[in-house]
């Protein structure tokens, strides 16, 4: 079986991608999400693959990572490859997971501020979209999500869709908040309001979708210092590079790090994971104990 490749590697890496899918104001009733399969990661050999076969296995944990912006689709398989490597090797008594790669269209396109407007107004899109794979996982099964930079907009949007949709009785989407199966999120450098999961925050009732938060952050990122300037009508600092208390997070289990004084003021996934502490600080937070 060309999987076994992978999983012999000590890898099992999938990727489901947006890329090529329109803007979209709400969680879509149906999303026709590109689906590949890596048969051999050292090469980079990816195959198409389907939906149903990347959510069979529901006792398997699942690893969705959501890259940042101005990345190519193959820069970002690249990444998750990495990061698999790496959550593999840090937390080496965990049960292995799938991981998923969410590929969202960021490729460069122009300035840095220009741009990071448009990827941030596109990440609300594929919050959509993400919410709607989501809805999809069977309650039981372990999930951990990791986003860097705007893929923690894009996963706390989705986690908003599914609070939403579970309120509203939708049967077609399995409900987030309170399920059995272990929900770990770890934010690494996120570009999100500061105020996200404060108690009058826009996020706050996502708090129900998870049980863990792992919160990274940089406190002297130059990129991040720009984003009170990416929406001008809420002109807050971000998450990644101020933190938050840890009050916000109620009882759930919170861990949150500065790594500027590892990465300095330079902004980048690989950064954090070539660093031991902090990639094994990742890898802990998304599996440890994330399954029985």
């Amino acid at each position: 079986m060309p999987g076994d490749d992978a999983a012999c590697r000590g890898v099992d890496v999938w990727a489901v991608s947006t890329r090529r899918l329109p803007g979209i104001c709400r969680l879509p009733d149906t999303a026709d999400l590109a689906v590949e399969r890596c048969v051999d990661p050292d090469c980079g050999r990816w195959e198409r693959a389907d939906l149903e076969s990347l959510l069979a296995d529901a006792s398997r944990p699942l690893l969705v990572f959501i890259h940042g912006n101005r990345y190519e689709a193959g820069e970002a398989k690249g990444q998750g490859v990495l990061l698999a490597r790496h959550c593999t090797a840090g937390c080496p008594g965990s049960c292995r997971p799938r991981v998923v790669i969410f590929s969202w269209p960021s490729g460069q396109q122009g300035i840095l501020l220009k741009d990071g407007r448009a990827k941030y107004d596109r990440a609300y899109a594929d919050g959509h979209y993400l919410a709607w794979l989501l809805g999809r996982v069977a309650p039981e099964r372990p999930v951990a999500i990791v986003g860097y930079s705007f893929g923690a907009l894009i996963i706390l949007e989705a986690l908003e869709d599914l609070v939403a949709a579970e309120r509203a009785g939708r049967a077609d989407v399995m409900p987030w908040t309170r399920r059995p199966g272990r929900t770990h999120l770890v934010f690494v450098a996120p570009a999100v309001r500061c105020d996200a999961l404060a108690p009058r925050g826009p996020y706050a009732e996502t708090l129900a979708c998870f049980d863990r938060l792992t919160l990274v952050i940089n406190s002297r990122d130059d990129a991040l210092k720009f984003f009170p300037w990416i929406d001008r009508d809420i002109r807050a600092d971000a998450l990644g590079k101020v933190g938050m208390p840890r009050r916000w997070a109620g009882n759930k289990e919170f861990i949150a790090t500065d790594a500027a004084n590892i990465v300095g003021k330079q902004h980048g996934l690989p950064l954090y994971l070539s660093s031991p502490a902090l990639s094994r600080r990742i890898a802990t937070g998304a599996l440890e104990a994330l399954a029985p």
